[in-house]
Order: C-alpha cells, then structure tokens, then sequence
C-alpha cells in the first residue's frame, strides 16, 4: 500500500470487518454525500453485503452514513469496471503519456455514461483515487 490511513478510515475498517468479515482493502470517505466506500478483498462482495443485505444494513446503521462496495481487483480494468458498476465498460486502455503519466480511457456506452461519471462526477472521482492509490494510474478519462 502507498498509502497511509487516518484513525477514522482505521475505526470505519475495523467496525465494518467485525460485522461483515469480509477484508476490506482500503476505505474512502466522500463527504460530498456522506458516504463511506469499502475496497474489499476479491471474491469477499457476497460476504460484505451478506443474506439479504443484512451486513450492509448493519454498517449502515452503526456509523449512519451511506456504505457502497467495490471489488478489488490486481487488474486495473477489472477494477475500473468494479468501481463504476452497474455502467457497462466496453473497454479500457492505459497508456503513459510523455510526461510519464498513466492515464485510463474508459469507453463506455452513450446510455451508460451517467452511471459511470455518476452525480455530480461522484463515480468518476472515486476511480480517479482508487485507481491512483492501487494501480499507480494518474487519471481517468471517460469516452
């Protein structure tokens, strides 16, 4: 990880692996709806969200902020569809650009380009992040 955690990711982490446990991989605040989105280890989704949502529901309730889930995934295209599910990825392209930035070209159906930006560039923002803290990617690109 090339990344450090604040006490209250650390807390936020801790309070939703003893509920749900599953492993979560990292923890992002977005202040901007009052949510909290947990990165968890693949495979894990099914745990964190539990029988009918009832793990979900339980964070939910604890620290009274949205939770969403992402998937992790060591592929960084998988792990962009990841973040922006439910928006379908026709495909993605990472290149390096002369001044050695890594960019995402995320192509993504006309229909589906509000799921992928998200509210107020929300979705679009939270890969821009993740992507850069997991995956070394500097931006992403939607076209």
């Amino acid at each position: 990880m090339g990344f450090r955690l604040g006490p209250e990711e650390i807390r936020y982490i801790s309070l939703f692996e003893s509920i749900t446990g599953a492993t979560v991989k990292d923890c992002l605040f977005d202040d901007h709806d009052e949510s909290v989105v947990y990165v968890v280890k693949e495979g894990e989704v099914g745990l964190a969200i539990g029988k009918k949502g009832a793990n979900l529901g339980r964070v939910r309730e604890m620290i009274n902020k949205g939770v969403d889930i992402v998937e992790y995934s060591e592929d960084p295209r998988k792990f962009i569809e990841n973040i922006m599910r439910p928006a379908k990825i026709t495909n993605v392209t990472i290149t390096e650009r002369t001044d050695k930035k890594r960019v995402a070209m995320v192509e993504v159906p006309k229909k589906d380009r509000g799921i992928a930006i998200g509210r107020s560039g929300k979705t679009i923002n939270r890969a821009k992040v993740l992507l850069k803290r997991h995956h070394g990617v500097d931006d992403v690109s939607i076209m």
